[in-house]
């Protein structure tokens, strides 16, 4: 049975009297795959950054669940989460990257981390420091850190960044598997292409407006 796992209702932001979402209203549900598409500065990373508890709405509401963000929650803790490019030690391998932040939440489990990265394409045992990635490694070891701890919700911005043409269809293959689990799955992308082959639901974001397009 699918759950109602995201609902956004009549959001609005803005910043220094620039109106970024304008009542923005968006229902996820579990086992199914969102997708928007917009161009940089529509207002998607917003949304995002909103869900996930790192801005507070101008007005609106956002529930998780059962649990409205701001009143019964600070943060979304139950969710992997990619937005804009994120921080690694650059002076370390992928592995070490992951088992750092697996250690940090009390997690033990190194032949679980080498599976994901398995899973995402990247070889585990190897000593390459991040800093010597290039740009569809890393994207891929942002993928291995969202979904390392099995969430229920993954968040994601622009998770095809960088990939080349096999690393997009070996994703978009992971994704479905990903939903097929029953993940709820949010991702925003400036690629039409990706979100119309992979995605049940997609929107378009422009100016702040969210309008459904199937």
């Amino acid at each position: 049975m699918r759950q109602e796992i995201i609902r956004v209702k009549n959001a609005s932001k803005s910043f220094r009297g620039h109106e970024v979402l304008k009542k923005v209203s968006l229902t996820c549900e579990s086992g199914h795959i969102y997708g928007i598409i917009g161009y940089n500065g529509s207002g998607k990373t917003v949304l995002f950054k909103s869900i996930c508890g790192l801005y507070r709405l101008d007005e609106g509401e956002i529930w998780i669940g059962n649990k409205k963000m701001k009143r019964d929650l600070d943060m979304l803790t139950e969710a992997g989460i990619i937005i804009e490019e994120p921080s690694f030690l650059r002076n370390y391998s992928g592995f070490k990257n992951l088992d750092f932040l697996y250690r940090i939440r009390n997690r033990k489990d190194k032949e679980h981390l080498y599976e994901i990265m398995r899973k995402v394409g990247l070889d585990p045992l190897s000593k390459k420091r991040v800093c010597n990635y290039s740009l569809g490694m890393r994207q891929r070891l942002a993928i291995a850190q969202a979904i390392m701890e099995d969430q229920p919700i993954l968040i994601l911005d622009e998770p095809m960044n960088g990939l080349d043409k096999r690393g997009v269809l070996e994703m978009r293959r992971f994704f479905e598997e990903l939903r097929n689990q029953g993940k709820t799955i949010l991702m925003a992308s400036h690629n039409k292409e990706d979100i119309d082959v992979l995605c049940d639901w997609v929107y378009e974001m422009d100016a702040g407006v969210l309008t459904m397009l199937r």
